[in-house]
């Protein structure tokens, strides 16, 4: 396990990187998700030389019914195919986790809902109530959103209401 900033990835490893969350994600992982990724800290697993699994915890702002707290923001975590169940996906979470916890107010993170039962394992916990995105125009409800946004309280996080976070191109959350 490796942990780097997107400033310190070298050209090969970011271009591994894309190749591993093409394969892991296919049609669904766009260039927009793959600009949400960088910016932040990168947690790198690698087995013979290669980068096999990824997570990136990327700095954001929420508002939680109005109060902005500052979010490490899980992005693109992934286990290429030929090493998933092998234990990279808890490696990569661990040290994901423990720069959140450290760092940050509270973390987040979208999960598909294939995803969503490794997150719980984990102590993330699915917002029990609404999502939102501070647009340009203000506050505009995201509900398909809801049932796939997970937090990872750090402190003393309220539960419920709305979670509202900030305006980026591609998916919001």
């Amino acid at each position: 396990m490796r942990t780097v900033h997107t400033a310190d990835l070298t050209a090969g490893e970011r271009a591994q990187l894309r190749t591993l969350l093409d394969a892991a994600f296919g049609d669904r992982f766009a260039d927009t998700d793959w600009a949400h990724a960088l910016g932040g800290l990168h947690v790198l697993g690698e087995a013979g030389g290669r980068i096999v699994a990824h997570a990136a915890v990327v700095q954001r702002s929420l508002l939680v019914d109005g109060v902005p707290l500052r979010c490490g923001y899980v992005e693109a975590v992934a286990v290429h195919p030929d090493h998933q169940r092998l234990g990279f996906a808890a490696a990569v979470l661990d040290e994901a986790e423990r720069i959140v916890r450290a760092a940050y107010d509270l973390g987040a993170l979208s999960a598909s809902e294939r995803a969503a039962g490794l997150y719980v394992r984990r102590g993330w916990q699915r917002w029990s109530g609404t999502t939102a995105v501070l647009t340009p125009k203000g506050l505009v409800a995201t509900p398909d959103d809801d049932d796939s946004t997970y937090v990872l309280p750090v402190g003393g996080l309220p539960g419920g209401g709305v979670l509202a976070c900030d305006w980026r191109s591609g998916d919001f959350w």
